[in-house]
């Protein structure tokens, strides 16, 4: 059997003004320092077959797209929150000519099933989801979740909202999508404030000592922080018992001082772009990362700190299948930008079709030789001119 042909466009993306707003970490601080660069990488260099300047997974993939609204699950464990989902799959379609964009509750194809799951926001997957599901994944959004100022307890329940749709579509799919979804297989991803959900997928353990010291700290840092971003980072350092305890003891309790991870042993692979998350974790807590992870940063990205934010994360996770790509020049509204977000895109395929869909072939998409061919972008981080 044949697959189907996506006839949709190259990758569009919605107006999505608040993805991009300033919800991550200071500029100015000069702590946590990072380390210097570890490039490790699993999928062996191997020559891209392409010409330099060609991103060939940003092309949209063999399947045509469905899109499913108005799942929801009530999770009972946390007093019945409601958790709505959209989800993305590869589809077939009778119309002829194919209509352009997702087709509202198509019928999955069964050609390739089941098709390995990705998890992020619904924010987040509808610039992204579209395009990997032609290529053969499932991508499930939670809806609701956006960026939040300052920090609090959504620290906490974006993640939990994400880790039950998991759970949910494992055990109760949508009829429309039974036997289609492999989510003993996923990933997860996501962009800014959605970044931060994709690496508490990876492992990472928050560490309570190190968060509050930084607070402490953080009046007297040289240079000076803006109050601005003292108060985004540390307000909930003032009421940390009401955030642990929100928490709960399932996380918070353990011998070494570190919360427990919030994550699930399905997700196998994890790609947090623009991320934040430094104060919270810290050394120790990203010395628990234990799943492959690729990092997308922008190294003149202010919201969420080139430095201080994705390269002290990157370089300090356990984990030795880590990667991270650097977008040269590119802030944080490269997400905004056509071309950046199809060549976020081209890796994500890379990434995930290596990591979930076996597909060897793909690791070179991703790797450090095809990097080189790009004068824009670096393998790990970025030293500067």
């Amino acid at each position: 059997m044949t697959l189907s042909i996506a006839r949709w466009p190259r990758i569009m993306i919605p107006i999505l003004t608040s993805l991009v707003l300033p919800a991550c970490g200071p500029a100015e601080t000069t702590t946590p320092q990072p380390t210097a660069t570890v490039a490790q990488h699993t999928p062996a260099a191997s020559e891209a077959t392409r010409e330099p300047g060609v991103f060939p997974l940003s092309e949209p993939g063999p399947y045509h797209v469905g899109i499913l609204r108005g799942v929801a699950f009530d999770d009972a464990s946390r007093g019945g929150r409601e958790v709505g989902l959209t989800i993305w799959y590869p589809a077939v379609t009778s119309q002829d000519p194919a209509p352009e964009g997702p087709i509202p509750d198509a019928t999955a194809d069964p050609t390739g099933a089941p098709y390995p799951l990705i998890v992020s926001s619904s924010k987040v997957g509808f610039v992204f989801a579209p395009h990997l599901a032609s290529h053969g994944f499932v991508v499930v959004g939670v809806n609701g979740l956006d960026y939040y100022i300052p920090w609090d307890q959504n620290l906490i329940d974006q993640p939990l909202d994400i880790l039950f749709a998991l759970d949910r579509v494992a055990s109760a799919p949508p009829e429309e999508l039974a036997g289609v979804i492999e989510a003993d297989n996923a990933g997860a991803m996501g962009y800014s404030f959605d970044g931060y959900n994709a690496l508490a997928m990876s492992g990472a353990r928050i560490d309570p000592s190190f968060y509050l010291a930084q607070c402490a700290d953080a009046p007297s840092m040289d240079p000076v922080l803006d109050p601005f971003w003292i108060d985004y980072y540390c307000r909930m350092s003032s009421e940390w018992g009401q955030f642990s305890a929100h928490a709960g003891e399932t996380i918070t309790g353990s011998d070494d001082g570190l919360w427990q991870p919030m994550t699930d042993e399905r997700i196998r692979a994890v790609m947090p772009m623009a991320p934040e998350g430094a104060w919270l974790f810290g050394e120790r807590g990203l010395a628990a990362v234990d799943r492959p992870t690729l990092v997308i940063a922008a190294t003149e990205d202010r919201d969420c700190d080139y430095n201080r934010e994705a390269v002290y994360l990157y370089e300090h996770m356990g984990t030795s299948d880590r990667a991270m790509i650097s977008f040269v020049g590119r802030d944080h509204m490269m997400v905004f930008q056509p071309e950046m977000v199809a060549r976020m895109a081209h890796f994500a395929v890379a990434f995930f079709g290596f990591h979930l869909q076996g597909r060897e072939d793909l690791g070179r998409y991703f790797s450090q030789d095809f990097v080189a061919q790009h004068d824009d972008l670096v393998w790990g981080a970025y030293a500067g001119e």
